[in-house]
């Protein structure tokens, strides 16, 4: 991220925003968000597997929509570089995560870029 004003960055801030309030209520959402909840399934057993120690319903709401984006976009819809793509999830959960999801994300995107 060079800005916070980077075009990529926004939309991933506007999906990220999509996909947490969607966890909490059916709302109209728009159609990239709806590619990445579509395939919650798949992005719910790769994080699983990175992170077999929190079970997908313990994780913190915002913190698993931050994984959803960045494992969507590491695995399926792989137009960045993998680096752009951890750090831009890193730099979500600074900004709206706890004290601790930097250091979880940062670990779990770690481990599934290792492991692919």
């Amino acid at each position: 991220m060079k800005t916070p004003h980077d075009p990529r960055h926004q939309r991933r801030k506007r999906l990220l925003e999509e996909l947490f309030k969607r966890d909490f209520a059916e709302q109209q959402i728009s159609d990239d968000a709806k590619k990445i909840f579509s395939s919650h399934t798949i992005l719910d057993q790769k994080i699983h597997e990175v992170a077999p120690e929190f079970p997908i319903e313990k994780i913190n709401k915002i913190d698993l929509a931050i994984l959803r984006l960045a494992v969507y976009e590491l695995t399926i819809d792989t137009k960045e570089p993998p680096r752009v793509v951890v750090d831009e999830a890193i730099e979500l959960a600074k900004e709206y995560g706890g004290d601790a999801s930097p250091a979880f994300i940062n670990g779990a995107l770690g481990k599934l870029v290792k492991h692919d």
